[in-house]
């Protein structure tokens, strides 16, 4: 055996290495209907329904105690997170130029199961299409105003203020949050598809930790997935159908009570149940594309009718700002914005790493077939550049609304919910607009309320992506009961608690992320040879 020979065998066996036959459902058990994993389903239930009676029993209690878990989780940590989001970040970009980028997720011949139009559409429905529609307007005009804190200290009310308000939304809606969401669904999408392990998220720890993943320590990996996933879509679709709510308060003049906001999430749940049952093709595949098309009427509206010469404008200082201060931002020594800082930085990565096993494992699911180079462009550049044009039309035409003095957003942000309205009533048309921008965060909300129902589906079932519809059902009931129990039985406190929990679960996770950024380079470099 030659010297070249030896070689290829040698890694042949370390490749090897990374392989398993531990099978997906391998520990199941039955129960009414449903197959599931049941040290990690039954953990996760049992720690979701205390959550949920000591919330409804003890708001203002669960409230101060979650709220304190968070706040010293960001001011201990925030060097973590920072240093966090910036290693994801030059990761995910490494990954597109070195060779590694090649392998294909499934295997040389595999091929894609979506069209690339409808693969982009779900990536950013999952990802953040909800959060753009409820802050691409709030979150530049808090900057701009100082409604809490300017970032870098920027003077507010000033043009180099309106440039840092915009840099430092992009910032929060950029590359950071996208790598993030880009370790979790490239490392469940290549050990699932090019290694033959389950969709879970102990999976891409395997090479890390052997077979000692489907023990114990894989089932606290994967009940803090469950966990901060089921807590984040529950909080989403709460503070969803305030908005939704407050859009009809402004349009029709129905009162934004808990009652209203209790029928939204009703009636997107029901939406979201039929939705699950058609399957991934009939229903997430189809309400993404009619997301992208509502989305995309919308983003056009405003651009045309704001002033398209103003868009251009916004657009290239967006890019421009974001370029100029990404490595200041990305800075966590001698911060002189500490406030700031700690209130929307820090806050935001530990919210998009709770995400992340949901983000990710649905990313991961509809991505078979793809290149590693062209699944990190899809999933890194692309919603990044896009959010950039969005955040161009809607941010920018808002800060000009108030540069011109036009509007309730020259008061400032006031209610967070009615941001983007009190834009679009500066504009023709604006009950059009306002009832399609409506429209579109339901819509938005069924999408993620149904990717999140199959994802906690297949960590539940130990990685199976085949279990019962009914158990699909089940989760997407749960979620919006979880939402709707605790702003009736809780308000706003119970749904604040919640939101505290899933940040704070970011901060495990985060430690989990970098060594999975680990794991995976260890696999991909044994599959390149």
């Amino acid at each position: 055996m030659n010297e070249s020979t030896r070689s290829a065998a040698a890694y042949a066996d370390k490749g090897a290495e990374y392989t398993s036959d531990y099978k997906a459902g391998q520990d199941n058990v039955k129960f009414m209907g449903m197959d599931i994993h049941n040290p990690v389903f039954g953990t996760s239930a049992f720690i979701i329904l205390l959550f949920i009676v000591l919330a409804i029993v003890f708001p203002a209690e669960a409230k101060e105690t979650l709220v304190g878990a968070r706040t010293w989780s960001i001011e201990t940590f925030d060097w973590l997170f920072m240093i966090g989001g910036n290693v994801f970040v030059l990761f995910c970009l490494a990954l597109i130029f070195l060779p590694v980028g090649k392998i294909r997720l499934g295997g040389t011949t595999a091929k894609p199961e979506f069209s690339r139009i409808s693969w982009l559409s779900m990536l950013f429905a999952a990802g953040m299409g909800i959060g753009l529609m409820f802050w691409s307007v709030a979150e530049p005009v808090a900057y701009y105003t100082d409604w809490y804190g300017t970032p870098l200290n920027a003077a507010a009310n000033t043009p180099e203020g309106a440039s840092a308000a915009m840099g430092a939304t992009m910032f929060h809606w950029g590359l950071h949050p996208w790598a993030i969401y880009g370790v979790v669904a490239l490392a469940l999408a290549f050990f699932t598809y090019n290694k033959g392990l389950p969709l879970t998220i102990r999976s891409a720890f395997y090479p890390l930790l052997g077979e000692r993943v489907w023990g114990p320590i894989g089932n606290v990996i994967d009940i803090v997935a469950v966990l901060a996933t089921i807590f984040g879509l529950a909080t989403s679709l709460g503070l969803g159908a305030s908005q939704a709510a407050g859009g009809l308060n402004f349009l029709f003049g129905i009162d934004n009570t808990v009652v209203v906001q209790i029928i939204i999430i009703a009636v997107v749940t029901a939406i979201t149940i039929f939705s699950v049952m058609r399957g991934l093709d009939g229903g997430v595949k189809l309400l993404s594309n009619i997301n992208m098309m509502i989305a995309a009427m919308l983003l056009l509206f405003v651009i045309v009718t704001a002033s398209f010469s103003n868009f251009v404008g916004n657009f290239a200082g967006v890019l421009t700002s974001y370029a100029e201060n990404i490595v200041p931002l990305s800075n966590w020594v001698g911060r002189e914005d500490e406030t700031w800082y700690h209130g929307w930085t820090v806050f935001y990565w530990a919210w998009w790493v709770s995400w992340s096993p949901f983000v990710g494992m649905f990313i991961a699911r509809v991505s078979k077939g793809r290149t590693v180079r062209e699944f990190m462009i899809a999933v890194l550049l692309i919603p990044t550049l896009v959010s950039a044009v969005w955040m161009a039309a809607f941010g920018g035409s808002a800060l000009d609304q108030i540069q011109n003095n036009v509007g309730e957003l020259t008061k400032g942000v006031g209610d967070v919910s009615l941001a983007m309205f009190h834009m679009l009533e500066n504009l023709p048309l604006a009950e059009i607009s306002s009832f399609l921008a409506i429209i579109l965060v339901l819509v938005f909300f069924i999408t993620s309320s149904d990717s999140g129902s199959l994802v906690i589906d297949s960590i539940t079932a130990g990685g199976k992506v085949d279990s019962p519809v009914q158990q699909r059902v089940f989760w997407a009931v749960l979620e919006g009961l979880i939402a709707a129990v605790l702003l009736y039985g809780g308000g706003a406190q119970a749904l604040t608690a919640l939101q505290a929990g899933a940040i704070t679960v970011g901060l495990p996770f985060t430690i989990i992320l970098l060594f999975m950024c680990v794991s995976l380079y260890k696999g991909l470099k044994s599959e390149v040879y």
